[in-house]
This record gives C-alpha cells, sequence and structure tokens, in this order.
C-alpha cells in the first residue's frame, strides 16, 4: 500500500466543507425547538400515565418526551441535512 491509499483509508483526503454546517444561530434555534417541542409532548404525555402519584407522573412523563424529543431532534437534523443538500443541487 502507498501512502496516497493509506491517506485515502484514514480519511484524510476528502474534501473539506465550503462553509460551516453548525452555525450558533442553528444551535439556539433547534435547543428553543426541542425544549418547546419536550413542554408539549410532556403536557400530552402525562396525562396518559397510568399513576395518581405525582412522583410518577413526572418521572414517566418526563422519560417518554424525553424519548421522544431525541427523535425529534433526529428528524431535524435529517431536515436540515436534506434540506441543505437539495440547496446545493439547485445552484450547481
Amino acid at each position: 500500500m502507498d501512502n496516497r491509499s493509506v491517506a485515502r483509508l484514514f480519511g484524510q483526503d476528502m474534501q473539506q466543507p465550503e462553509s460551516k454546517l453548525v452555525t450558533p444561530l442553528s444551535l439556539v434555534v433547534d435547543a428553543v425547538l426541542v425544549i418547546a417541542f419536550f413542554v408539549y409532548m410532556y403536557g400530552v404525555v402525562s396525562t396518559h400515565v397510568p399513576s395518581k402519584s405525582p412522583r410518577m407522573i413526572l418521572l414517566w412523563g418526563a422519560l417518554c418526551s424525553a424519548c421522544l424529543t431525541a427523535v425529534f431532534w433526529l428528524a431535524v437534523q435529517m431536515f436540515r441535512v436534506v434540506a441543505r443538500s437539495q440547496r446545493e443541487a439547485s445552484k450547481h
């Protein structure tokens, strides 16, 4: 194996992105969306917890909302990647 193959194997031969993919503004927007989604989902799922104990309702409502919020965050990130890819494809 020559040095060029080794460099390509470890990703050193790849092109660097021209612009930043994550900006401080996008982080703030993501944080606001994720927090708002968590609060909304907690309000929805906490009423469905089969318990009369406020601590159990808080615990299971928060755990369920956290899982759903993680899926929402992944969906937002995938949306950003697809939207950016489509914008770049339309430029070329």
